[in-house]
């Protein structure tokens, strides 16, 4: 067996079984996900063990803006003085309840950094930005350096320099 993240195939792969306890995050990869990857509205990531096509984990990437005065002011200074700035959005994120205690959460998230950071060739994007639906989950995020937005505190952002210097130290 070999795990492999590759991008969501709605006819190859088998969500109807997944379940990571969050309903919102359950159902979406159940039923919208394909749809939203059809609009491309977002693009989602599959984790599996080939040859089994059942989906261990997920996690979407999007386009997104961020308002610069939001920002760290560390941040926030060396940045131009438009009112939006484009990040990527990291929308969802989740590993399936069997699957937990295996580190497929930061797999996932590593991935996710990695080929945003890889996307700023072609598409410019200051930062990485998710938002924890949990207390656990914003200390997920704040254990690879994500910083908590100024008014919400369960927004987080993590710069593409800082991305850039993780994977460097991780060797990717």
């Amino acid at each position: 067996m070999v795990l492999k993240i590759e991008p969501l195939d709605s006819r190859r792969h088998i969500r109807s079984d997944f379940c990571c306890g969050r309903d919102s995050l359950d159902n979406y990869i159940r039923k919208q996900a394909s749809q939203d990857i059809k609009r491309r509205i977002a693009t989602a990531f599959v984790l599996i063990d080939e040859p089994d096509t059942s989906v261990l984990a997920y996690y979407t990437l999007s386009a997104y803006t961020v308002d610069v005065s939001v920002l760290n002011e560390d941040l926030a200074k060396r940045l131009p003085r438009y009112p939006l700035l484009p990040a990527t959005l990291l929308g969802r994120l989740a590993v399936d309840n069997s699957q937990q205690g295996k580190r497929f959460g930061e797999l996932m998230l590593i991935d996710a950094l990695h080929k945003s950071l890889d996307s700023t060739a072609q598409v410019a994007s200051l930062a990485v930005v998710a938002e924890a639906l949990d207390e656990k989950a914003l200390g997920f995020y704040i254990k690879y350096g994500f910083q908590q937005f100024r008014q919400e505190p369960m927004k987080l952002y993590l710069s593409m320099k800082s991305i850039e210097a993780l994977c460097k130290g991780m060797g990717i």
